[in-house]
């Protein structure tokens, strides 16, 4: 736990009860923005083994683009983001309590076939070939990253 100065803490009390009574700090939570420019609402959040070889996959898969990067004295990524396209991916190192946990993403792409190719000879395992099943307007494949997470990739079909 960090322990907060009184003067902050009292500080922090003030804006709590305003909030609460719907006054000055309510305000300030509409009118400013709630979250990073640039940043949808929802991004996943990736553990795994070997963080960096994530984001080199995500760089040859998706040409995601790297945003920031904090890494532990040992090299481990403590935190790291990445964008892709319009979303962002945040992901770190497993360890301690931090265990990898395998995802499932689908992902929007403009060649669902294209993606699907680099993956495959950036490392990742085919689960699907890119196809069309029934009436889904979506031709959709997936494969598995080093790290074990499934990705699908989708391209609408007229």
């Amino acid at each position: 736990m960090v322990a907060v100065p009184a003067r902050r803490r009292r500080g922090m009390m003030r804006k709590l009860h305003l909030c609460r009574r719907g006054g000055p700090a309510h305000l300030d939570r509409v009118t400013q923005p709630y979250k990073p420019e640039g940043y949808s609402t929802v991004s996943p959040y990736l553990i795994a083994r070997g963080a960096d070889l994530m984001i080199r996959f995500l760089k040859n898969v998706f040409d995601a683009v790297e945003l920031r990067r904090y890494e532990m004295p040992d090299g481990s990524i403590l935190h790291a983001e990445v964008r892709i396209e319009d979303t962002v991916v945040m992901l770190g190192d497993a360890g301690g309590e931090w265990t990898p946990t395998a995802a499932h993403l689908h992902v929007y792409v403009a060649d669902a076939d294209t993606t699907y190719r680099r993956a495959l000879e950036a490392g990742a395992t085919p689960v699907q070939e890119p196809q069309r099943k029934g009436d889904d307007p979506d031709k959709r494949g997936g494969f598995k990253d080093p790290a074990g997470n499934t990705w699908w990739v989708a391209t609408p079909v007229p």
